[in-house]
């Protein structure tokens, strides 16, 4: 069982950013999250821990500095380090004026007696679990003492609405305790776990009755159960049976996020050259050899060949690539940090499909088609058919280019599939390791292998058939993609108390050749 019990702070030092005060006062009553509690003297062990805001685990100010027993063993003194933040100065600023100005405790009960008549709790044993500043106090005997503000201090925070101590503690000595969030009140829930751990503790037996569950009637059965009420016991034991109450007990998120349907890889884009956006424009050019002088036999005294050399400008339009998403004030300061991150994520991993389906695009369009069409995924004779018709084509029309020939040959996931099958003669046409003359090794996951001499990538952006341009051989100098910085922009709408993100870039791709590019034609 856990208890969550303010005293009021003694000091606060705004110069070395300290906060000080009483966090336990023995034989002293107090309001605790349970209802009445004394602590027996020496129930209470000192022990570093985070210091909180308001018990809210998204709100981690500081951290154990000292903490000792009083000299006449009847209270405990904590002074905390402050970190250095915006939430860590203004409660430095409220604790020095007053403005809150309690500490509460956070307590782990493994050992209690709870006075049948008065229904105080007695706690003579537990562990210290957290302490938090809060505006009002239970104990009017702990105030803040001093506040100071110095260097910024690792912190953790702990929400007092799930009564849970926050992840990743401080020192190896604290101990992690969390319990659940339910629809009754934080006094309930406390009281539940109370209740229920006497019942399991006594051996009490029962048998399930149909029993209506609501906030009230399980406040009032854990408070008697509290109290020694057997049947009162019976009745919080059924409730916690999950079986037909379910809701009593919530379901638990991992930080674990399945997400299989982002990839930040760009297959097209790595098999074609790459080169730098130019700083200014939505264009550029670039420029290209149209007609090239001639050079022939001459007789003697004979008049030299003359064909005047030509030029034009390959235009090159530059393209904004963006996605944004419009979210609520509350999901950004109320839910994990996880949501935001995996939004990011997943944000850079559309920017990446997105822009390498542009180049997929491109080569696609400008490709040349295969005179020579087949009615299927090809068999390995037809697939070096194509490969050998291919090189020559690209040749051809990239011959002045410093690599004159087709290197990188891409795939769709269906042509990856079919390739995988193909051998020549036994030996395996798609190697993904060792591309002399041994078989490889290659598996369901070589995305990237090489296939008849071709660096093979596979390209999940290509269809996923055996349509037209769903293998496509290319020389990567024939087609280059210019890409600059991408960009985060968030925007506050203050109106509507809205969020928006958006993830942007600039790139283009700039088809050199078309012909540089060969793609298959299916009949």
């Amino acid at each position: 069982m856990k208890l969550h019990l303010p005293l009021n702070i003694t000091a606060a030092d705004s110069d070395s950013r300290t906060i000080t005060g009483r966090i336990v006062a023995f034989d002293e009553p107090a309001n605790a999250s349970t209802g009445k509690v004394v602590f027996a003297k020496g129930s209470v062990e000192p022990k570093p821990v985070i210091l909180n805001l308001e018990h809210d685990r998204t709100r981690r100010i500081g951290k154990t500095l000292e903490m000792s027993v009083a000299p006449d063993g009847m209270s405990i003194d904590a002074t905390f380090k402050i970190a250095n933040t915006t939430a860590g100065t203004d409660a430095l600023i409220e604790a020095s004026e007053g403005l809150r100005d309690g500490l509460s405790v956070e307590f782990a009960v493994t050992d209690y007696i709870t006075d049948k008549k008065t229904g105080v709790m007695r706690v003579t044993a537990g562990e210290l679990t957290g302490v938090a500043l809060v505006s009002e106090p239970a104990i009017r005997s702990a105030r803040v003492s001093e506040v100071a503000a110095s260097e910024d201090d690792e912190i953790k925070d702990e929400n007092s609405a799930t009564t849970e101590v926050a992840d990743n503690q401080p020192t190896e000595k604290e101990t992690t305790v969390s319990e659940s969030t339910d629809s009754v009140s934080t006094e309930v829930s406390v009281e539940a776990a109370q209740a229920i751990t006497a019942a399991a503790a006594t051996g009490v037996a029962y048998t399930k009755p149909r029993i209506e569950v609501t906030p009230g009637k399980y406040l009032e059965n854990t408070i008697k159960a509290a109290l020694g009420d057997d049947d009162a016991r019976q009745y919080v034991a059924a409730a916690a049976d999950t079986t037909d109450n379910a809701g009593l007990v919530p379901t638990r998120q991992l930080a674990t996020v399945i997400n299989g349907l982002a990839t930040t890889i760009r297959p097209s884009i790595d098999a074609i050259s790459r080169g730098t956006l130019p700083d200014a424009g939505m264009t550029f050019e670039i420029p290209k050899i149209t007609t090239l002088p001639t050079v022939a036999e001459t007789s003697e005294a004979g008049t030299p060949s003359e064909t005047d050399q030509a030029a034009a400008f390959v235009t090159v339009n530059v393209k904004k690539y963006a996605g944004q998403q419009t979210f609520s004030v509350e999901l950004m300061d109320r839910t994990s940090p996880m949501f935001y991150d995996e939004l990011v994520r997943n944000l850079a991993a559309q920017y990446a499909a997105a822009t390498n389906a542009a180049v997929s695009a491109a080569l696609v369009s400008g490709a040349t088609a295969d005179s020579t069409t087949t009615t299927t995924y090809p068999t390995a004779t037809e697939l070096l058919g194509f490969v050998s018709r291919g090189a020559a084509s690209v040749f051809n029309a990239t011959k002045g280019l410093p690599v004159p020939y087709a290197t990188k040959l891409i795939g769709g996931t269906g042509q990856w599939g079919n390739i995988m099958t193909l051998n020549d003669s036994g030996r395996p046409i798609y190697m993904a390791q060792n591309p002399m003359n041994a078989g490889g090794a290659v598996s369901a996951t070589s995305l990237r292998g090489n296939v008849a001499g071709l660096d093979f990538y596979v390209d999940p952006s290509l269809n996923s058939g055996d349509a037209d341009g769903t293998l496509i051989m290319v020389n990567p100098d024939a087609y280059t993609w210019y890409e600059g910085s991408t960009y985060q922009l968030r925007a506050d709408v203050i109106a509507s108390g809205q969020i928006s993100l958006m993830f942007y870039g600039y790139g283009a791709i700039a088809t050199k050749i078309a012909a540089g590019a060969f793609k298959n034609n299916k009949a």
